[in-house]
């Protein structure tokens, strides 16, 4: 069995036996700057700015004092055309959060950019003096051990939205810095887009609507691989905040629902939406329809589904994955789907992001030439959810930034050393 922690669900800081058996002092303003794409447009250090000292790598990167001069790095998505007269768009480059002008009155430093690959990326360059660092699931700047190393002035990142997995929590704990993300932010959201989801792989939507595109009309063709949802069994891997409102979202539909995590749903919301929870994994899969993956991706869930097991679930079921796509092995669905293993594959994530053109998720169909419900990772990010995980940035940056350091408890991965969760697997520190 493989025990994992739910999608967005948070949990007490105290150990439970139940959890998992597997810058200057001048009145002088600092100059904004901005990068977008790949130009940066970076005033240069002002004269005076006294950079965060540096820290032993063993010593917590907290402050008990409010922060005068930070300098803010963010790394979010390009919107292009559609963000620079959208001010909703807040994940943007175009809108960053809608915080600029509010650090900027306090007088801290802001870079934007979208630029996040390579050593000689905007992101790699900006990140050695940074303090602070936003980034978004939707276009993650990648954290690595060795970018922290870079970092040495870092003290918080924050993941506007939810699922930190791009940071390397384990290096971020030694170098005591503080990973916060906006939990339950877009919980509503990511359950719509599976119950959506579902429904398009399931009702054959996306190749009938090509096949009216093309000016055809032949019902049988998109008929014969329609089905009602009606009395399938659907499972989810992980009953967190996602999973558990995926399941009361599909109980109206009349399904016999299935569960997989370590830890049971209440006995009333269990009672309500009528489920069953299996402790084992493959016991569940045989004989589900559908299966949805909702929870969070580390050591022990990269790479879960694989041949080996994409070979338990039953002969034509679906598989959606809108959790991240590391979780999956890309090739092992693709050649699943080709042999009919999998019926259909749909989801809004994958690994990397962007996904590069190549990447064989983009254009693998099942041997009638549907069952991709692919998109680009959205399912998340609505007009709704920006604004809430905007909204709660701002808060955790401002705890952060008065020196208060309030933060909701469900909202701390990493904090003072520690993990504060047990949302990324089992871990010693």
């Amino acid at each position: 069995m493989v025990p994992f922690r739910p999608l967005s669900r948070s949990i007490s800081l105290v150990p439970r036996s139940a959890l998992f058996s597997s810058c200057c002092r001048s009145g002088a303003r600092p100059i904004s700057s901005r990068a977008v794409g790949g130009v940066s447009r970076v005033a240069p250090s002002l004269p005076g700015v006294q950079r965060s000292s540096l820290q032993s790598p063993n010593l917590v990167r907290s402050l008990t004092t409010a922060r005068e001069k930070v300098k803010v790095l963010m790394v979010l998505y390009d919107g292009g055309e559609a963000a620079k007269n959208n001010e909703q768009l807040l994940g943007t480059i175009q809108q960053e959060l809608g915080i600029r002008k509010w650090l900027e009155d306090q007088g801290h430093t802001v870079v934007t950019t979208a630029d996040k690959e390579g050593e000689n990326s905007i992101f790699e360059k900006e990140l050695v003096d940074a303090e602070v660092i936003i980034t978004t699931p939707f276009h993650p700047g990648y954290l690595t051990k060795e970018r922290l190393d870079k970092a040495k002035n870092l003290k918080l990142a924050i993941t506007a939205g939810i699922g930190s997995d791009h940071v390397d929590l384990n290096a971020a704990n030694e170098k005591g810095v503080t990973v916060a993300e906006v939990t339950g932010s877009n919980v509503v959201s990511v359950a719509e887009h599976v119950v959506m989801t579902i429904l398009i792989l399931i009702r054959n939507f996306v190749p009938a609507h090509e096949q009216i595109e093309r000016g055809d009309w032949d019902v049988a063709a998109v008929a014969a691989q329609e089905f009602d949802l009606e009395n399938k069994v659907v499972g989810t891997v992980g009953v967190g905040r996602i999973g558990e409102r995926v399941l009361r979202r599909l109980q109206p539909f009349g399904c016999e629902l299935r569960y997989f995590d370590y830890q049971p749903l209440s006995e009333t919301a269990a009672n309500e939406i009528v489920c069953t929870r299996f402790e084992n994994l493959e016991e569940m899969l045989h004989g589900c329809h559908v299966v949805t993956i909702n929870c969070p991706l580390h050591e022990k869930t990269k790479g879960m589904f694989n041949k080996e097991l994409l070979s338990k679930m039953d002969r034509g079921s679906y598989l959606i994955n809108t959790a991240r796509g590391a979780i999956v092995v890309k090739e092992d669905v693709a050649a699943a789907l080709d042999s009919g293993r999998l019926a259909g594959y749909g989801g809004d994530v994958w690994f990397p992001q962007p996904a590069p053109k190549e990447h064989p998720l983009r254009t693998a169909k099942n041997k009638f030439g549907g069952g991709n419900a692919m998109v680009a990772h959205m399912s998340g990010t609505s007009i709704d959810a920006q604004k809430r995980y905007a909204d709660g940035t701002k808060a955790i940056l401002n705890s952060y930034l008065t020196g208060k350091h309030d933060y909701r408890a469900e909202d701390l991965i990493v904090y003072q050393g520690k993990y504060a969760t047990k949302a990324y697997g089992q871990r010693t520190s």
